[in-house]
């Protein structure tokens, strides 16, 4: 830009400050006395001294050169996912290169594209404030926005970096420009979650709480519209709404897990997109307070692990019962002075037997507590659909053992009975010696023991080092000795003979543990061992946890991925996967094995919806969760939002149209008035810096000289006239 030139007045004295001001004071003081005394030339004289004063103070003539600064305008291009819709992020990019070449001299463009956050929505301001903040304020002229009008962050008030104070503190409102990548107002419908219950009671229903939106011109509350809901490939659920009113929607769960809920409404005629007309809420079915029933045969020292166990889970309610006196034993003690409750068989194991969900035998024998009856309703009440756990010790191989009741016909394993007092008897079926116990293949691949912290691996184990093993589970120290086993052997015990035992029995569940020592492990026995996992595991099992079925098929969607992972106990398990996306397109995967019993096959999917993964014998749902939910609320190029704060700073709104390949552009200017339609106009800030100086005395000292003696001698001439 050319360099202008500009003068001013300034002084550069010869003496300081307060010798100036002395002079003159002595001045007017010798003048005062001249004037009071009548003394002729007084006035002449006094005029010398004024000159000579003058001519002491340096005034001279300042001789500036400057040179222009650009000014500079931030053009903000927003690229946010939003912006995909149709061609908005192509008129965008057009616009922002016509921007460049239509920019006038002394104008030059700082263009900062906002590609959006992980929440939040569109923030145009938060990137307005940061791309000013390493520029000039002097050399700032304004802002430029091309966006589609949704942004989340708009001030009530023009930005403080469109506010800058010069340097006497005075503000100066900048403009700020808006183009809209649109040719004017649209409509658009949206569908919202105003509340879904993260969790819900299996066999309860649980409230959604929905509305329906229409906005843009045309538009108002009350048109009738109909949600669809669908979940699990259950038949659509259609509910008619209207917008603008919150609508209540009972949907009842059905299964413990997860249950995604697709939502989606009908279509407003003419909308931008029907990308907000659909959702997909995830809610967690949960049973309503698990009740177990815990029986302990005679005190022992697991009873306490247990009890500890089970009172430590919120969702479980525990009713627990230690058979301290069996009926048969009478020592004369009077009934009143025994501090028991009589144990009420009949109320347990006929009246509320269907009310548990998980009955719990620990060392228990029976000795006629139990009536056969009694005996039968728990083989019934793990038909049915109930879990038992019975853990055996010695009492199990004796005359009370329950494997020679109606419950022996559930049990997975059968371990000879010691029909009478010989030690080679019973160490056929007990066996007393320290071993460590080890998984089994079958257990390796199990939910319920795969993967147990600090599991050995799949090797001989040391039975007879008295001393803590890295990387194996402390000794127990007895254990039965099955002769038969016909369920699922999980872990083993010496000789390599069944230690654990599930078993599916009808609809129920059983599990046998043959041996009564898992509570060394919770002592820390020599390193000890996940007692609390995996009692926590096998009882979750027993109840149904849809994390520990053997066979299972999960799906989740992350990063545009969708992994279906298969886990199987069978030999042959299903080698492909079907899965159908949101807009009915099937797709066949191929498993590929990742460890023992997992597998898993993946895809990209980037549709939003439900998706449904089926392997023939299960099926699993999945949906991509957003990541930034505000980008997607409101899918219009609106000015709404925007268009007051262009009002205020003085700037200028503009729709660019539908075309990419011709925009319609506005003029770009510098100078007043800003505002101006079809015309971007930027002030004038008039930012320069010094180039050079130059001064010329205003009165050289030959001139100061010569007046003050011509002053000097009209005084003695007019001295010597009187």
């Amino acid at each position: 830009m050319p360099d202008f030139f500009t003068r001013s007045l300034n002084f550069a004295p010869f003496l300081p400050r307060w010798a100036l001001i002395a002079l003159a004071a002595l001045v007017v003081v010798l003048t005062l006395t001249g004037v009071v005394a009548r003394m002729r030339g007084t006035l002449l004289r006094a005029l010398a001294a004024v000159i000579i004063l003058v001519w002491l103070t340096g005034p001279q003539t300042l001789h500036e050169t400057h040179h222009d600064l650009p000014e500079t305008a931030l053009v903000i291009v927003d690229q946010t996912p939003s912006m995909t819709l149709e061609k908005r992020a192509a008129i965008a990019r057009a616009a922002e290169r016509l921007l460049g070449e239509k920019t006038p001299p002394g104008l030059s463009l700082r263009a900062i594209t906002v590609h959006g956050e992980q929440s939040g929505g569109t923030r145009l301001f938060d990137a307005l404030s940061q791309g000013a903040a390493d520029i000039p304020p002097e050399q700032f002229a304004g802002a430029v926005m091309i966006t589609d009008g949704q942004t989340r962050d708009t001030p009530a008030n023009v930005p403080e970096r469109l506010v800058p104070k010069d340097s006497h503190g005075h503000e100066t409102t900048l403009p700020l420009h808006v183009l809209l990548t649109g040719k004017g107002e649209e409509t658009d419908r949206r569908l919202r979650i105003l509340q879904a219950p993260p969790y819900a009671i299996v066999g309860k229903t649980a409230t959604l709480r929905v509305q329906v939106d229409d906005l843009g011109p045309g538009t108002h509350d009350g048109t009738p519209a109909t949600v669809t809901l669908t979940k699990d490939g259950e038949p659509a659920l259609e509910v008619p709404v209207r917008t603008g009113e919150p609508q209540d929607i009972q949907l009842p769960l059905t299964h413990p897990g997860e249950t995604l809920v697709g939502l989606s409404v009908s279509a407003l005629p003419g909308e931008v997109s029907t990308l907000n007309n659909q959702d997909v809420v995830s809610i967690n079915g949960v049973r309503d307070r698990l009740k177990v029933l815990l029986v302990s045969g005679t005190p022992n020292q697991g009873e306490r692990v247990w009890r500890r166990l089970l009172k430590a889970d919120p969702t479980v309610d525990l009713v627990h019962f230690t058979i301290l006196r069996p009926p048969e034993k009478d020592d004369g003690t009077p009934l009143s002075d025994l501090a028991l409750i009589a144990f009420p068989v009949q109320e347990l194991f006929e009246n509320k037997i269907d009310q548990f969900d998980l009955i719990i035998l620990d060392g228990f024998e029976n000795r006629h507590i139990l009536p056969p009856r009694y005996l039968r309703n728990i083989a019934r009440f793990v038909r049915k659909g109930g879990g038992l756990l019975l853990i055996a010790g010695p009492e199990f191989t004796g005359p009370g053992s329950l494997q020679e009741t109606a419950v022996g016909d559930i049990l997975p394993a059968h371990v000879p009975p010691v029909l009478y007092d010989d030690p080679q008897a019973a160490s056929a079926s007990i066996a007393v010696r320290r071993f460590r116990p080890e998984l089994t293949d079958a257990g390796r691949r199990h939910p319920v023991t795969a993967e147990l912290p600090g599991a050995p691996p799949a090797r001989a184990t040391d039975t007879t080092s008295d001393k803590e093993i890295t990387g194996q589970w402390g000794p127990w120290y007895r254990a039965l000795k099955a002769d038969s086993a016909h369920g699922e052997v999980l872990m083993s015990g010496p000789d390599a003979s069944p230690l654990l035992v599930l078993d599916h029995v009808e609809d129920g569940r059983v599990a046998l543990l043959l041996s009564d020592q898992i509570w060394l492990w919770s002592r820390g026995e020599l390193g000890g061992g996940p007692q609390a996992e995996l009692l926590r595991r096998i009882s979750h099992w027993l109840m149904k946890e849809p994390d520990l079925e053997e066979e299972r098929l999960e799906a989740r969607i992350e990063d545009d991925t969708l992994t279906v992972t298969r886990h199987s106990e069978q030999p042959t398990p299903p080698s492909v996967v079907s899965v159908t996306a949101p807009d009915g397109t099937k797709t066949t995967l191929v498993f590929h094995q990742l460890s023992p019993g997992v597998a898993s096959a993946s895809m990209t999917a980037r549709l939003s919806g439900i998706w449904e993964a089926d392997d023939g014998q299960h099926k699993a749902y999945a949906a991509p969760r957003s990541t930034d939910p505000q980008e997607y609320d409101d899918l219009r190029v609106t000015a709404e939002r925007i268009a007051p704060i262009v009002k205020k700073s003085g700037g200028t709104l503009a729709w660019l149209g539908d075309n990419p390949a011709a925009p319609v552009m506005p003029t770009v200017q510098l100078g007043t008035p800003a505002g101006q339609q079809g015309t971007l106009m930027f002030p004038v800030r008039h930012a320069h810096v010094l180039t050079g100086t130059s001064s010329t005395p205003l009165i050289p000292a030959w001139l100061a000289l010569g007046l003050a003696l011509l002053t000097l001698g009209l005084g003695w001439y007019r001295e010597g006239r009187g």
